[in-house]
């Protein structure tokens, strides 16, 4: 299951560093979507992500579940920075930006995929997938 988990992520991650790429997805101003600002260090960001998951994912269970963990752990603490500061730290914003003020709204939006992302992947990797196939108390009375 983490195999599968880590190769979907890879997956998601390089078509994420493909966004500024196709035609017609980034505004006249460079935006993604009107939100996401992504430049080379945040496609080279993605890219670099998307190979580790790819490669976690070819070696073995354990080395998926240890690339959800920290990926996971890594990209929400970036979401909570960017949530907090308006700036994330793996793209070194809040050392070269500093404290943004952006409106909430704004700062939901666009932590939200590093949220989505690595709150997922954090869960997943502690998940336990023989604890379904056990027998709950109740079944076993």
């Amino acid at each position: 299951m983490f195999r599968k988990v880590a190769f979907a992520y890879a997956v998601i991650l390089f078509a994420v560093t493909s966004l500024n790429y196709i035609p017609g997805i980034p505004d006249e101003n460079g935006y993604v979507f009107g939100i996401f600002a992504l430049d080379l260090f945040d496609d080279s960001l993605h890219a670099a992500s998307a190979l580790w998951a790819l490669i976690a994912a070819l070696i073995s269970q354990n080395a998926s579940r240890i690339f959800l963990r920290y990926f996971g752990a890594l990209y929400l603490a970036d979401a909570v920075l960017g949530l907090l500061t308006g700036s994330g730290y793996l793209d070194f914003g809040i050392f070269t930006l500093g404290f943004q003020s952006y409106p909430l709204g704004f700062k939901v939006l666009a932590n939200l995929p590093h949220f989505a992302l690595g709150s997922f992947a954090l869960a997943a990797s502690f998940w336990d997938g023989n604890s379904f196939a056990k027998e709950s108390p109740r079944e076993a009375s």
